[in-house]
């Protein structure tokens, strides 16, 4: 094959890799809870279990909140609430607590704990249940309360999650026995419709003579073809699976503030830029990022412009920030047979919104 060619495939698939999809969670601050009753003292207790929910979806910990000055906010809980309301949900009354977000965070730093921004990755989640013999996708419709499962246990991350609707589309182009064997280049190519940047096969059954149930899962462009592997209840291993994921996501992208000294200045190059509207609004895209101080603009020559960073990060969180923008595309040298990541020599291209 030409080597032009050869280094052209390249080139896409590097390109394909590094277009991440990010979603802008929303709700962060706030969290719901089922209540007996509505008086004072179960309000009080209710909105204590729900900031403890809110710094979970924060700082992708689940029970490290022994913290003093976590301890101190719960006895001064409503010092952190904006509102609460109560609402009725299949008969049963449940209170929603929203907090303030400037608040939260600062006892978030106080506490030393780990700070996730809003934006996250889409994780698709394809699973295959064999029920009585006979196996079958996890939709809405065929076992809505397994599905309504995993979008629960990733709310309480604040994990934007998808399990696709397997209309004529999705089955024209995934079968249950590529979800089952873990086809990945099938099962990713069908993922695209939902602009999802983790993809996971998933299948639950009973192993012979037991009356447990047994879920392997892995991502598809996992390194090991191993997939984990949970055994217990049938809704316990869901809410096991998606802990996991969860949690592992939450590692890869948090800002460790035990990691951060000072504040640090990084230089990016960004073409792309066609008028002064485009530099303006990738500027202030940078600004939103939670560990960005500062931005400016110190070069700009046609349609690249170089912005100065000042950010409370190490430039590894700094660039897994900007992975997750989707008006952010890393920039790919047609030249180069191989494309290497370097620090000192930042380069984006701007595709807007």
């Amino acid at each position: 094959m030409d080597i032009m060619i050869i280094r052209l495939i390249l080139i896409v698939l590097f390109s394909f890799t590094l277009t991440a999809k990010a979603v802008e969670v929303q709700n962060l601050y706030e969290a719901s809870l089922s209540v007996s009753d509505k008086t004072r003292a179960t309000r009080a207790q209710a909105s204590q279990q729900a900031l403890l929910k809110v710094l979970q979806k924060l700082t992708g910990k689940a029970d490290d909140f022994s913290h003093p000055a976590i301890q101190a906010s719960l006895k001064r809980i409503s010092d952190y609430m904006l509102k609460y309301e109560y609402y009725d949900l299949q008969g049963n009354t449940k209170i929603k607590v929203e907090f303030e977000p400037g608040k939260v965070e600062e006892l978030v730093r106080e506490a030393g704990l780990p700070l996730w921004g809003n934006r996250r990755p889409m994780v698709a989640i394809w699973m295959v249940i064999e029920d009585n013999f006979r196996r079958e996708f996890v939709t809405q419709e065929s076992y809505p309360q397994l599905e309504r499962l995993i979008y629960d246990t990733a709310e309480e991350w604040g994990v934007p999650v998808v399990v696709p609707l397997m209309d004529l589309v999705d089955r024209s182009n995934v079968s249950i026995a590529e979800v089952w064997g873990n086809f990945s280049n099938e099962v990713e190519e069908a993922s695209l419709r939902y602009e999802a940047e983790r993809v996971i096969t998933a299948r639950l059954f009973q192993p012979p003579h037991a009356n447990t149930w047994q879920l392997d899962w892995r991502y598809t462009d996992a390194e090991f073809f191993e997939p984990e592997q949970y055994v217990g209840d049938k809704q316990q291993v869901i809410i096991d699976m998606v802990n996991q994921l969860s949690s592992t996501l939450a590692q890869k992208y948090v800002i460790d503030p035990n990691r951060i000294l000072d504040s640090h200045r990084t230089v990016i190059s960004v073409e792309q830029l066609q008028s002064f509207a485009d530099i303006e609004q990738a500027k202030r895209q940078l600004m939103t990022m939670s560990t960005v101080v500062d931005v400016d603009v110190i070069y700009r020559a046609k349609t690249s412009v170089k912005f100065a960073i000042e950010h409370t990060s190490s430039v590894s969180d700094l660039t897994k920030t900007i992975a997750l923008e989707q008006s952010f595309r890393a920039y790919i040298d047609p030249r180069a047979y191989y494309q290497i990541a370097d620090e000192d020599n930042l380069k984006y291209n701007w595709v807007g919104n």
